[in-house]
């Protein structure tokens, strides 16, 4: 048993915990909702493909995301996690689309967690201690228990987002 392992699990346990917050509580409205002039958001290509906004350097002024470029960037961000973790090739952004409803985002997002919890479960410390050179440069000297860290800190980050545009959403226009 990895102490270190078992610290990493309890991490992500209490941020997908936390999460549960604003996940349950998210409706279409809420995912739609372009909380500023300037936001990214999806939208759904002629070929119903949801794809979201992106630039390879951030503009300025930096846009508001939506949640449901959130939800996509999670799902982005994470299965490339998943892919390294597995020894797989981590998928082009461009290969990664938004599943087209709250519903199907959220259960995404749920399999994903699955996945993860695979991954971590299984790892002892020689798979904790291993290269990872995702999502950093390989040479960085970055271990497995780094990403494992990372996807928590990235997962409470976003999920963050996602609760302070479903409040202000909720709360209403300023007066």
């Amino acid at each position: 048993m990895s102490n270190r392992r078992d610290l990493l699990r309890w991490q992500f346990d209490l941020v997908w915990s936390l999460s549960q917050v604003h996940f349950e509580a998210l409706t279409d409205d809420d995912t739609h909702w372009a909380p500023a002039r300037v936001s990214w958001t999806v939208h759904r290509g002629t070929d119903d493909v949801w794809r979201p906004d992106f630039a390879e350097i951030e503009p300025d002024p930096i846009p508001v995301p939506t949640i449901g470029w959130l939800t996509w960037h999670i799902g982005w961000w994470w299965s490339s996690a998943i892919a390294h973790a597995e020894g797989r090739p981590v998928p082009e952004r461009t290969e990664v689309h938004w599943p087209g409803d709250t519903v199907a985002a959220l259960a995404r997002l749920a399999a994903l967690r699955e996945q993860w919890l695979v991954i971590l479960d299984g790892a002892g410390d020689a798979e904790l201690d291993a290269p990872a050179s995702y999502p950093w440069p390989a040479d960085a000297g970055l271990t497995v228990a780094h990403l494992a860290a990372w996807v928590a800190a990235e997962l409470m980050k976003n999920v963050s987002e996602i609760g302070q545009l479903r409040l202000l959403r909720a709360a209403g226009p300023a007066r």
